[in-house]
């Protein structure tokens, strides 16, 4: 049965590729035999604006996969993170909706590297607009229209630098004439999934979309101690928005959304422990025998925990945006103003286990980025071309608190402190940090029909980025006393040693110039063979 469902995958996967070209080079469809004649093999053509335009899949050079709303739905992706069951190259790490890491190509950030001060490696805009958290993204899809992933370098068509590529999505638009849909999806383990969708002419010039997505479903691991279950999904998605069309040629769109993730997460479970080269009195299983502690289960698949601290991965996130499109003269005119906010709300038990060595580790966090860009796209002659101006700013607050446990002191220490467990329980590191991110960018790129089958399409950024931090951590015992430098008591020695007063405000700023050229070459009229070499700039961080 393993087999025949990976059988059935491979054979959904393959279908995926060939319904959206991404790759070099593509070939259509055999015309039917006669036996089928008057029956419709061809592909449908698959529309995208890759390249800031309408255009199908098959004219561009650009190396990307397209995933339409009935694909998405067919295969139950209703994140971003389920996008790699469809999307070749793409990979998506996740331990908590702040830990998260989204590559293209195996490029992008270490997962593990999750820093406020380091920027992703690949851009996530939804309408035109720019996501700067990857965490910021892990929203459950609501009304989407079609997903694109774009692989490589992106920053002479996107506002924002992006290295290692781009996830374009695009949401259904207001309509003037009235649609509705709806959907529920019932699963094992309480999966209840509603989706809704409305739209409408309000007047004559004005149309309204209102869509609504809620998705949850019970823990998937047993906590023996509060007789809960852990690692649920509770998700909320709401989004409004009004298109204006006051004439022909101008469209104003409007847009509000809020999504809500509040899960009781994140658990992980015991299978073993190795060795290390720790002497064995300082290893797991004698310092867990010494206090008398047994995990409830070494079975991976009786997928139980004893966790003794709070678990949430509370995330709200949410934002406004108003996009303007003015037609003129050859081309088009294109205004993105957008505000958003991210509020990460967490409580973790770092230590993973039923003991109280460190009982609190959590930084939530309060994000703002606001964003303008303007840009122009148009043809003439044998030319097509597009340039635009990028505008970013973004702050992140950060309150960040790291306490120790009652059984800390035997886990961290040795000798006569190890057996003292006042030393380290109660020890308490509070952090109080900001980060102030601006960027802004001129970029362009122009595409010239050198004859009817060859194309050259050169392109060009150029990028200004500054960053300011500021990090403080101060310590204190369980008994609100500061713990600090020059303190020569060896208990303070330990304490220091564990959590240590901390102060920095590291800045940065950097021009750079990026570029790209692509040169594109229609075989035939079903296969166009292109070649790209790009240079794109890494932006620094602290």
């Amino acid at each position: 049965m393993r087999n025949l469902l990976l059988g059935g995958v491979a054979a959904l996967v393959l279908g995926v590729l060939v319904g959206a070209p991404e790759a070099c080079a593509a070939s259509a469809p055999e015309a039917p035999d006669s036996a089928s004649e008057g029956a419709s093999s061809a592909l449908d053509e698959v529309i995208v604006t890759a390249r800031r335009r309408s255009e199908a899949a098959q004219d561009i050079p650009v190396a990307v996969s397209v995933l339409t709303a009935s694909r998405i739905e067919d295969a139950g992706v209703f994140t971003v993170g389920r996008l790699q069951q469809l999307s070749p190259s793409f990979q998506y790490f996740s331990s908590n909706p702040r830990n998260t890491t989204v590559n293209i190509r195996g490029l992008g950030v270490p997962f593990g590297l999750t820093s406020d001060g380091f920027e992703q490696g690949v851009g996530v805009y939804v309408d035109d607009v720019y996501y700067a958290r990857a965490a910021a993204a892990t929203f459950d899809f609501l009304d989407v229209a079609q997903v694109e992933v774009l692989r490589g370098p992106q920053g002479t068509l996107y506002g924002k630098n992006t290295t290692a590529g781009a996830i374009n999505i695009t949401t259904e638009a207001p309509t003037f004439a009235f649609e509705a849909k709806g959907e529920v999806t019932l699963g094992d383990l309480d999966f209840r999934q509603v989706k809704g969708a409305i739209s409408g002419p309000l007047t004559e010039t004005v149309a309204g979309r209102f869509a609504l997505s809620s998705t949850s479903r019970r823990g998937t691991i047993w906590n023996v101690r509060t007789q809960t279950w852990v690692n649920s999904q509770d998700n909320l998605g709401l989004r409004g928005q009004l298109l204006i069309r006051p004439r022909a040629g101008l469209d104003i769109l409007l847009a509000a959304d809020y999504s809500a993730q509040d899960p009781d997460c994140c658990a992980q479970i015991y299978v073993r422990t190795g060795a290390t080269q720790r002497p064995l009195a300082r290893q797991y299983a004698a310092l867990a025998a010494a206090q008398g502690y047994a995990v409830p289960s070494t079975n991976a698949f009786d997928r139980r925990t004893d966790l003794d601290a709070s678990l949430n991965a509370g995330n709200i996130i949410g934002g406004a945006s108003a996009r303007v499109r003015l037609e003129v003269g050859p081309g088009t005119l294109t205004s993105v103003t957008a505000w958003r906010f991210w509020d990460w709300k967490p409580q973790n038990d770092r230590d993973f286990l039923g003991l109280s060595i460190v009982r609190r580790s959590q930084n939530p966090s309060q994000q703002d980025q606001y964003q303008q860009e303007i840009r122009f796209d148009g043809s003439s002659g044998d030319f097509d071309y597009v340039a635009g101006l990028f505008a970013f700013h973004q702050r992140i607050d950060t309150q960040g608190t790291e306490e120790q446990g009652a059984n800390a002191s035997r886990w961290t220490l040795t000798g006569a402190l190890a057996a003292n467990p006042a030393v380290l329980d109660g020890l308490v590191a509070r952090n109080t940090q900001w980060l102030t991110n601006t960027s802004a960018a001129l970029f362009g790129q122009v595409s010239w029909k050198v004859n009817d089958s060859l194309t050259l399409q050169p392109g060009l950024r150029i990028n200004y980025d500054e960053k300011e931090g500021y990090y403080l951590r101060r310590v204190f015992d369980g008994q609100g006393a500061p713990v600090l430098f020059g303190q020569t008591d060896p208990v303070k020695v330990a304490q220091r040693n564990v959590y240590a007063p901390q102060l920095t405000a590291p800045s940065f700023s950097d021009w750079n110039l990026s570029y790209d050229l692509t040169a594109s070459y229609r075989l035939n009229g079903d296969v166009l063979a292109y070649a790209t070499y790009a240079k794109a700039f890494k932006t620094g961080g602290i």
